[in-house]
């Protein structure tokens, strides 16, 4: 018996039911199954401890085919070791015994030593895959000849990784204009009391005391020219969505989104937001390139990311997926289920005047990642 936390063992679950079902059903934007359109699942092809594996769906069995990559990152069999087969219905029990510790477990998941014993027979050491893509799994639909398509996993029974992670590269500049705050005035705003609210409580402070906080710019070059190619304004967008969620405590992207409507900090044309929905769309664009692979720090050219899609368990169990052929559905379901998030404030340095260039600046992070349900 070992242990392994619920995302390591998530990821796992995801794979194995997938083995066993032969087919994922694809997503609706609500986060629910689309059980009329249900895709076949011809293999799956996971980076193991001893190389790329191949799991090959076929009517009564799962036939595992043990190879490597070549230099054109082509998968070339390995002929020293043959091809084993395993029952579907042992992926299926097994699935089911993963399911039932996710939702019985608040913490860590201990594995019992049945499973263990499954995972040894599969040559199974990493409960994650280890990729440097991001990637989860690689499927092929339909047929063994189709495209490999790379897919993350999230899943709703554990912590899940964020679509924005927040960090340093991802903070936002405001300049304190207005009044021309003093020293000890400073000292008074960032000794604001710690909190969940402290964030908030400052900026109604500096209010308060006279002062205006304009948007000034992206703290990382990188990131701010990510942002721009969404748009060449959506950096201020951004920045006002996040002090709007700080300043009225909502997270909901949909939810903020509205409320940035009603303030058009860009002062967009009446026309363009309520006929074309300008900030919904462009939130869209943004929530779905981060889904496909777009990082603060990582210059992003909007092509030629592995990820294609996501898998996304719900609370049920159920397997659905969203891939960047249907970006409509994809796009509403990001924008229907993520929320803004709260990084930290030691770590991620922000929420406090800073003085920089003989003026005073207020930094705010964006991070965001899906809701719970």
């Amino acid at each position: 018996m070992f242990t392994a936390t619920k995302r390591e063992i998530s990821e796992l679950y995801t794979f194995f039911r997938l083995l066993a079902d032969g087919s994922v059903a694809a997503g609706t934007p609500q986060a629910t199954p689309n059980e009329a359109i249900s895709v076949p699942v011809s293999f799956i092809q996971r980076e193991e401890h001893d190389g790329t594996c191949r799991y090959y769906v076929e009517s009564s069995d799962i036939r595992i085919v043990r190879g490597q990559k070549d230099a054109t990152g082509n998968f070339q069999t390995n002929p020293q070791v043959a091809f084993c087969l395993v029952p579907r219905a042992h992926f299926a029990s097994v699935a089911d015994e993963i399911l039932n510790l996710l939702k019985n477990s608040s913490d860590d998941v201990e594995v019992p030593d049945a499973l263990e014993l499954f995972l040894n027979q599969l040559n199974i050491y990493e409960l994650e895959a280890q990729t440097n893509d991001r990637t989860d799994l690689h499927i092929a639909f339909y047929h063994p000849d189709v495209s490999l398509t790379g897919f993350s996993i999230r899943c709703r029974l554990s912590p899940m990784n964020p679509l924005l992670d927040g960090g340093r590269t991802a903070n936002l500049k405001f300049e304190q204009t207005g009044v021309r705050f003093a020293v000890p005035t400073v000292n008074k705003v960032n000794a604001t009391p710690a909190g969940p609210n402290e964030v908030r409580d400052r900026l109604f402070l500096i209010e308060r005391l006279g002062g205006v906080l304009k948007y000034n710019d992206v703290c990382d070059r990188v990131f701010r020219c990510n942002l721009s190619m969404i748009d060449l304004h959506f950096p201020r967008f951004l920045a006002e969505v996040v002090r709007l969620m700080h300043i009225e405590d909502m997270t909901r992207t949909a939810d903020l989104v509205k409320g940035i409507v009603q303030l058009n900090p860009l002062k967009i044309k009446d026309e363009l937001i309520t006929k074309h929905g300008f900030y919904e769309y462009k939130m869209k664009q943004f929530l779905l390139a981060l889904a496909l692979g777009m990082r603060p720090a990582k210059i992003y050219r909007g092509e030629g990311c592995a990820i294609h899609g996501m898998l996304l368990v719900d609370g049920q169990g159920r397997v659905m997926c969203y891939h960047r052929s249907d970006a409509d559905t994809f796009a509403d379901f990001l924008y229907l289920n993520t929320r803004f998030e709260k990084g930290s404030l030691d770590k991620d340095k922000y929420g406090f005047l800073e003085r920089e260039n003989g003026s005073w600046y207020f930094k705010l992070n964006a991070k965001i990642g899906l809701t719970k349900r």
